[in-house]
């Protein structure tokens, strides 16, 4: 499949917020209630949030494109504006979505390259991620590409508490 890989600017934000939401959705519609699959788009898809995401310089959004269509999107963080608390050595995958027709292609796998391709060009010796501890399929993704779960923290969708295993790898030279 060719694909390419965007960065994402302010001028791609309603559509950050379109595919944004439909990839959360279609991800977890499923497990969890809608009411609080509700608060949570609402909450995280805004159009305030997003312009603030966007605009800050520790954040990086990237779009995969097949043809001219927005396949998914990759959201990175350094410094402050990770989750949690990882140091200057480390970059935060905290989004990594898929639309769900253009699944098992391979593009997962090409925007976790790019995040590795940043994170060596930032000299950064870790890259992270959190994934809910229910995620099979993810979870298995990740520890084929080099990811070992360290921990564990808390991940709120609406008024439940989840779980988010933390999971790292460290990057070579």
């Amino acid at each position: 499949m060719i694909f390419k890989i965007k960065k994402c600017t302010l001028e791609d934000m309603e559509t950050l917020q379109k595919v944004g939401s439909e990839t959360f959705y279609e991800t977890f519609k499923d497990q969890n209630s809608p009411d609080n699959m509700k608060a949570y788009l609402e909450k995280a898809f805004n159009p305030v949030q997003l312009e603030r995401e966007l605009s800050n310089i520790h954040s990086h959004f990237y779009f995969v494109y097949v043809q001219d269509e927005v396949a998914g999107y990759l959201k990175l963080n350094i410094h402050d504006a990770q989750t949690e608390e990882m140091g200057d050595e480390s970059l935060e995958i905290e989004r990594i979505y898929i639309r769900k027709k253009y699944q098992k292609f391979g593009l997962g796998k090409a925007l976790l390259n790019k995040a590795i391709e940043i994170a060596k060009a930032l000299d950064k010796k870790k890259i992270w991620l959190g994934v809910w501890e229910k995620n099979e399929n993810a979870i298995g993704f990740y520890e084929k590409m080099g990811f070992v779960k360290t921990g564990s923290h808390a991940f709120y969708l609406g008024d439940e508490e989840q779980t988010d295993y933390i999971m790292v790898k460290t990057l070579e030279g």
